[in-house]
C-alpha cells in the first residue's frame, strides 16, 4: 500500500508499505480522507517528541471497513466509519471509571513515542480496534467524518467546564480547535463569546461561527477590553487553545475571580504560570486531554448542520502532495487551517 511516511524529521517520502493484518478484534480501513492535525505539523521536526521516525501519522480519518478481525461482531466489509484517535484497554481502571482517555497504556493513531508506536491513516489502509469505531451517518462524507476527532476535542473540552447559559467565555487562539470551540458555546447559549487571535482572518471567521466579539492579541491590553464587555468583572470562562506562556497567561488574565480556565493546546511542554493571581482570585484551572466519549455527539451535530466543519477547510488533496502541503502548514501560510489528505 502506499504510505505516507515520515521518514527523518522534517522529510516526508511516499513508500510502499505492507498492508497491515487486522488482529482478532481489529478492523482494516481503507482510509477515504486523512486530516492533517496541528499536533503532526509541530511534530514533524521532533519538538514534541511524539513523532519519532520512521512513521505514518495521522488520526483523524474515515473509511469504509476493508476486512474484519475473527472476533469481531457488528461490523461488516463495506461499512463507512471513522473512529477514535485514542486506543485503550477496557479492562483499565480508567476506562471502568469512564475515563478512557486517561487509560494506563493508552496509545494515539498515528504516534510514535518512547513508550509506544502506532501506525497511522496517512495511507490507503490502517488498522483499529473495532470498540473506537463510529458509523458515519449517510449524510456526513468522508472528508466531514474526518474532521470528527478536532470536534470531538472541543466538545471534551466544553464537557468539562462548568458553562451555564448567558455566561461570558473567551476563547484564546481561532484555530482549528478554537473555531470548533466557539461554536460549541455558541450551541450552550453562552454570551458573550470572546475570540483572542493575533491573525484578523481567522477573528473574522470566528466571528462568522459564532464569536459575538473578536480582539487581536497585538491590540493594547486584552484583559481590559474583555473586562469592558462582560460588566468589568471578566470572563465566567476561558479556553487556552494554543499551548504556550503568553496564550495562558492570557486566558487567566482575562477571567473573572472564582472563573474556570480549561486548557486544551499543549504546544509547549512547561510554560509560566502567575501563582498569585490563580491562588489569590481563587481560579480553577485543568487541563483538557482528548476525547472521552464525545465522538457520537460530534457527528449528530455535523449531520444536523449544528456544527459547521467545512468552514475551516482549506483544500483537500492527494496524499502524494501531503509532504508539499505539510511544508505549507509548518511555515504558517496565511489562510490555510485544516487540509485533508485523499489517499
Amino acid at each position: 500500500m502506499k504510505a505516507l511516511v515520515l521518514t527523518e524529521y522534517n522529510h516526508f517520502e511516499i513508500q510502499d508499505l505492507p498492508q497491515p493484518k487486522p488482529g482478532p478484534n481489529e478492523v482494516l480501513v481503507r482510509v477515504q480522507a486523512v486530516g492533517i492535525c496541528g499536533s503532526d505539523v509541530h511534530g514533524m521536526d521532533g519538538s514534541t517528541g511524539r513523532r519519532v521516525p520512521p512513521i505514518v501519522m495521522g488520526h483523524e480519518a474515515s473509511g469504509i471497513i476493508a476486512e474484519v478481525g475473527s472476533d469481531v461482531k457488528d461490523w461488516s466489509v463495506g461499512d463507512r466509519v471513522t473512529f477514535d484517535s485514542t486506543v485503550y484497554a477496557l479492562d483499565d481502571w480508567y476506562s471502568r471509571r469512564g475515563q478512557y482517555n486517561l487509560s494506563d497504556g493508552r496509545e494515539v493513531v498515528g504516534v510514535s513515542a518512547p513508550d509506544f508506536k502506532r501506525q497511522g491513516a496517512f495511507a490507503e489502509f490502517v488498522t483499529v480496534p473495532q470498540h473506537i469505531l463510529y458509523a458515519i451517518p449517510d449524510n456526513v462524507s468522508f472528508t466531514q467524518a474526518a474532521l470528527v476527532e478536532p470536534v470531538a476535542v472541543a466538545l471534551h473540552a466544553l464537557s468539562l467546564t462548568p458553562v451555564q447559559v448567558n455566561d461570558s467565555a473567551a476563547v484564546v487562539g481561532a484555530g482549528m480547535i478554537g473555531l470548533f470551540i466557539i461554536q460549541a458555546l455558541k450551541l450552550a447559549g453562552c454570551f458573550p463569546i470572546i475570540a483572542i487571535d493575533l491573525d484578523d482572518d481567522r477573528l473574522t471567521l470566528a466571528q462568522t461561527l459564532g464569536a459575538t466579539h473578536i480582539i487581536n492579541a497585538h491590540s493594547a491590553d486584552v484583559s481590559q477590553q474583555v473586562q469592558a464587555l462582560t460588566h468589568g468583572r471578566g470572563a465566567d470562562v476561558s479556553f487556552e487553545v494554543v499551548g504556550a506562556g503568553p496564550t495562558v497567561k492570557t486566558a487567566i488574565d482575562c477571567v473573572r475571580k472564582g472563573a474556570t480556565v480549561t486548557l486544551v493546546g499543549n504546544l509547549a511542554p512547561t510554560v509560566e504560570m502567575p501563582l498569585q493571581a490563580v491562588v489569590t482570585r481563587q481560579l480553577r484551572l485543568q487541563g483538557s486531554c482528548a476525547i472521552n466519549g464525545e465522538y457520537e455527539a460530534a457527528l449528530a451535530l455535523i449531520s444536523s448542520g449544528r456544527i459547521n466543519v467545512e468552514a475551516i477547510l482549506s483544500a483537500e488533496v492527494p496524499l502524494a502532495d501531503g509532504a508539499d502541503w505539510f511544508r505549507r502548514l509548518y511555515a504558517k501560510e496565511k489562510g490555510l487551517i485544516k487540509v485533508v489528505l485523499k489517499p
